[in-house]
This record gives C-alpha cells, structure tokens and sequence, in this order.
C-alpha cells in the first residue's frame, strides 16, 4: 500500500512537471547574441562618428565680439570631448554669456568641426553711466567705457529698462521727421519723466499722461522750441491747460 502511494506521488510529480512553460532557452540564448552583436556594432559606430573636434568655423557681422575670442570659449567647452560627446547647448550657452552677443547658433558639421553662428547685439541706448540696452530694452552690457556715437542716455529705477527704452524709440519717431534729436531720457524714482534735446532744451512731462503732454508739445509747443531754441532752457508741459517756457538769462520773452 505504502509503495503504490509513493510510486502515484511520483507519477503526479512527473506530470505537473511536465505541464509547467518551459523556457525557450535557445531562443533567449539566441536573442542575447544578436543583441550583443548589436550593441557592439552600436559602440564601434558610435566611436567612429565621436571623432575630435578638430575645426570651428565661425561666422557673423563682428564689429564689438572677434572670432578668436568665440574660439577661445568653444575650445574650452570642448576639450577632451568628441563630436558626438560634446554638449551643443553648453557650448551655445557660453557663447551667449559674452558681452554683445545677442543670438547664438551651433551645428555638428561632421566629422570633425562644428559651426558656430552669431549674432550681435545692436544698440539702441546708452543705460545710466556706464550701459548699453538694445531696441527691446535688455541691459545686455555694464561697465563700458567707449560708447557708439550718438546713442542717447536713458535712465530710471531699476527693471524699467524697457518701459524706457519703448518710450525713447517712439519719442524719437515722432520728432524726427521735425528735425529734432532726443538725448536724453530720465525716469525718476518719483515717476515723473524728463527728456532733454539736442539744442539743449529740457521738457518736463511730469507722472501722469505722460502720452498726452507729450502729443501737446509735439502740436502746440514745438513752434515756439524751433523759433527760440537759443533762447529757451525748458518747457514745462506739466500744466492743464498750457505749458510754461524756463527763458535763459539774458532772452527776451517776445
């Protein structure tokens, strides 16, 4: 009796067993050899494209950035990288740090350069003592001691660099066709808004419809300004229903 059970127990065993998946050893074995096969040619063809870097060529209208110095920051983000390897958004974002550049472009010219494209900064304004702004109004450089000709100063509180910007370029669009050149542009801490112009005459706008005393001297204040410029040290448009003229000493008020 004992052996009939054990032997059935045996039998069970063999069948359950029998009725579990087996594994398609042979397929996985297969599977990993084309598998590594592929990879190892993923890897001889990925150190064939990482070739070194060995030529940059850069183009742009450069009158403020040199070439050599776009190199100089290139060769230092490259180094001991290759031409798959190297990080293009890295070496973009260095170049964009320097001082006048505004847009940056950079390519994988294989095999062995990369092609580096800028774009300068344009300037629109000076920015206080020592700052330039370009026509969207970014502060894009500090601490310069050489300025382009005729650039007008602008100033104001911190971050109002484009609301200033803005208001100079459309300031100057309307005098222009007038004959007139605007040199100058100052927000104060107070709001209140002052130009000066070429002729040396100053306007004051005040803190509010800045727009609206702006259109007056443009329309009715503008006569008087071209006839006795020499005469005349500023206009005062800060009132409701006119303006006032400062004479310089010495100018009859006729």
């Amino acid at each position: 009796m004992w052996k009939r059970t054990r032997n059935r127990n045996r039998i069970k065993a063999r069948e359950a067993a029998a009725a579990q998946p087996r594994l398609p050893w042979r397929a996985i074995g297969r599977g990993l050899a084309v598998g590594g096969a592929a990879f190892a040619t993923l890897c001889v063809v990925f150190w064939a494209l990482d070739q070194p870097i060995r030529t940059v060529q850069v183009t742009g209208r450069f009158q403020h950035v040199t070439p050599q110095r776009i190199e100089r920051v290139v060769a230092a983000q490259v180094r001991g990288r290759g031409l798959l390897t190297v990080d293009v958004a890295a070496v973009s974002r260095a170049i964009g740090a320097i001082p006048w550049v505004d847009a940056v472009s950079v390519a994988r010219e294989w095999p062995h350069g990369l092609s580096v494209r800028v774009v300068e900064q344009v300037a629109a304004a000076r920015w206080g003592r020592d700052g330039l702004v370009n026509g969207n109004g970014v502060r894009f450089a500090t601490g310069v001691s050489h300025f382009p000709a005729g650039l007008a100063r602008l100033s104001g509180p911190e971050g109002s660099e484009a609301e200033v910007t803005q208001r100079y370029l459309a300031m100057q669009r309307r005098m222009r066709p007038a004959g007139l050149t605007l040199t100058a542009l100052r927000l104060d801490a107070r709001g209140a808004w002052q130009l000066e112009l070429a002729n040396g005459i100053a306007v004051r706008l005040g803190r509010s419809q800045v727009d609206e005393r702006f259109d007056k001297f443009m329309t009715a204040a503008l006569r008087i300004v071209e006839q006795r410029a020499a005469d005349i040290s500023y206009v005062d448009m800060r009132y409701t229903n006119g303006f006032a003229i400062g004479w310089k000493a010495g100018a009859s008020h006729a």
